[in-house]
């Protein structure tokens, strides 16, 4: 798809910069949920001026913006295939959508009986907002599922998941700048605040890999627990945090020596019948706390970043919460919960969560923009 006449390449390094987005148990009241539906979804543009929030909804070949604080669906804009990774520019205008033509696997799925990948539907697709029109798809290598920004805006870090590759996409160009083999099934991909290197978990091989970013060449293997998902670092870029969905642990890692120095253990309910599959993660806006979606657990932990404690558990939020988000003013929570087709708004004062807004499909991630 090429790129609209009129909207500039400078244009689009610049919009990037900046873009948006992963003890004591606290019992939740039962939530409001909302009746909105993807059948009675507006198709109009969006034209309100509070929060909003993008999911992305991988079954359904859409992003589905919601307004968190009427607890309704206001637009549904059809992106292209299997969207998962999700991030907003700077300026609120355009969104970036990680597409892939991969059939959806995962555990328990005979892979020999899924339909051939459509290669052509891959790649990383600029949403203008708030019509919805998919402006320009950029090559992002194959099957692409996660990705992150360089501090300057200019560079594109995507994960590959069934060619087990990170691609570098050069936006200035708009082409694959290199690829770096990095093991199998590369998820999360995260740029270290100071942008001299960037993090992939691969579930594969139950690893991080660390990449320079000025010549993409690995510079570090570190193995984490079971099935890696989220990497996320705290505000000075000293200590990264990996979720592990199949082994119930944060792995911390010391991100100058790329060593191992501590594995946070989550607690599972003693009243429920899963453990906790931290999965997503986000930093409180104070950086004080993460916060680890803990999947079909249903719950949220808390973690004090300096102590490294699991402080709370947030119970109830919905059906394996795994995109998570923070709203601009560090008071609520937002989770994409696959399984139930909803988005949970969570006040983090209370622990309560306060609305389950219905989405439908399958909600894999989720980006903020702030009122205007």
């Amino acid at each position: 798809m090429l790129l609209r006449a009129g909207l500039s390449r400078t244009f689009l390094v610049s919009a990037l910069l900046g873009s948006a987005a992963l003890g004591a148990c606290t019992r939740s009241s039962q939530p409001s949920t909302s009746s909105s539906s993807s059948s009675s979804t507006p198709a109009a543009a969006d034209s309100g001026h509070g929060p909003r929030l993008y999911v992305s909804d991988e079954t359904g070949s859409a992003v589905v913006v919601v307004d968190p604080e009427a607890g309704r669906v206001v637009q549904r804009l059809s992106v292209g295939k299997r969207p998962r990774g999700i991030k907003l520019a700077a300026d609120g205008k355009h969104l970036l959508v990680a597409l892939s033509g991969s059939p959806i696997g995962g555990p328990g799925v005979d892979e020999s009986k899924l339909p051939p990948a459509d290669r052509d539907a891959d790649g990383i697709g600029l949403v203008e907002l708030p019509g919805g029109e998919v402006v320009r798809k950029y090559q992002s290598g194959q099957d692409p599922e996660s990705f992150d920004i360089s501090p300057d805006g200019k560079t594109l870090f995507v994960s590959n998941e069934d060619a087990a590759e990170m691609s570098v996409l050069d936006l200035d160009a708009a082409a694959v700048r290199a690829r770096v083999k990095v093991g199998e099934e590369p998820e999360g991909v995260t740029v270290r605040p100071d942008g001299r290197v960037v993090y992939v978990s691969c579930e594969g091989e139950n690893e991080v890999v660390a990449i320079d970013t000025a010549g993409f060449k690995v510079l570090a293997r570190m193995k984490t627990g079971p099935r890696p998902r989220a990497i996320a670092f705290s505000r000075d870029g000293a200590t990264g945090f990996v979720t592990s969905e199949n082994g119930g642990i944060v792995t911390v890692f010391d991100s100058a020596g790329h060593t191992v120095t501590d594995t946070i253990q989550i607690p599972k309910n003693p009243g429920a019948t899963t453990p906790p599959r931290p999965m997503g993660a986000v930093l409180s806006r104070d950086g004080a706390k993460l916060f680890v979606s803990l999947g079909r657990a249903k719950s949220i932990a808390e973690i004090d970043v300096a102590s490294r404690k699991v402080t709370r558990v947030i119970e109830d939020v919905g059906a394996r919460p795994w995109g998570i988000a923070i709203s601009a003013d560090g008071s609520k929570l937002y989770t994409a919960n696959g399984p139930s087709g909803d988005v949970s708004v969570v006040d983090i004062a209370t622990g309560k969560t306060e609305k389950r807004i219905a989405v439908g499909g399958s909600p894999w991630g989720v980006a903020v923009k702030t009122a205007s």
